[in-house]
């Protein structure tokens, strides 16, 4: 019975995920899985490890818990530094998010065509010379407005949930959705003063 709820969690929040179509699959950010993840597991953990980091390459495992500490999942990763125009500055972060994204596809989330995530996709795409449409990235203005909503701490608590180093990565799409995340907090702030 028990199982049979997990399933049905796991196949809701699958449901929800926002897809990015590379030549007609659609492949699921890693953001995304994260934030499956969250609905199904509040109180899950995902743990990185740091396994080589040897001659500019990096090499990471991803360990994936639920709310009572039982492994779900892992995942492993490697990139090289300066192979791509990402990891001319964040080979490290970028190798985090791969494993988090192949560590959560193990535990059944955003596995709907593939067990790559966009990045991944995108970035074997990109060594082997193929044009890769970006995903849309906040304006400055965008950027601002964010910061007039959210703490400091916040919005760093973002950049880890999207594996980023700067705010100017943040996608159209993620932006979004927090602005309506705090348009809904302040309307049951207001609810609740009247």
């Amino acid at each position: 019975m028990e199982r049979e709820k997990d399933l049905q969690l796991l196949k809701e929040a699958n449901d929800t995920l926002a897809k990015v179509d590379i030549k007609g699959k659609d492949y699921v950010p890693v953001s995304e899985r994260i934030k499956a993840f969250r609905t199904i597991y509040p109180r899950g953990q995902i743990l990185t490890e740091i396994i080589g980091l040897d001659n500019g390459v990096c090499t990471m495992k991803a360990s994936v818990y639920d709310d009572e500490g039982h492994l779900l999942g892992t995942g492993h990763s490697q990139e090289k530094e300066g192979s791509t125009f990402i990891n001319k500055t964040s080979f490290i972060e970028n190798c985090e998010t791969s494993c988090i994204g192949r560590a959560l596809g193990s535990c059944g989330i955003g596995l709907d065509n593939g067990f790559a995530s966009f990045e991944e996709v995108a970035n074997a795409k990109i060594q082997q010379g193929e044009k890769v449409e970006p995903i849309a990235t906040i304006s400055n203005d965008q950027w601002k407005t964010l910061n007039q909503m959210y703490t400091k701490e916040q919005i760093r608590g973002m950049y880890i949930e999207l594996g980023i180093t700067n705010g100017k990565n943040i996608p159209v799409e993620y932006y979004q959705r927090k602005v309506d995340e705090y348009s809904k907090k302040l309307d049951g702030e207001q609810k609740e003063f009247y």
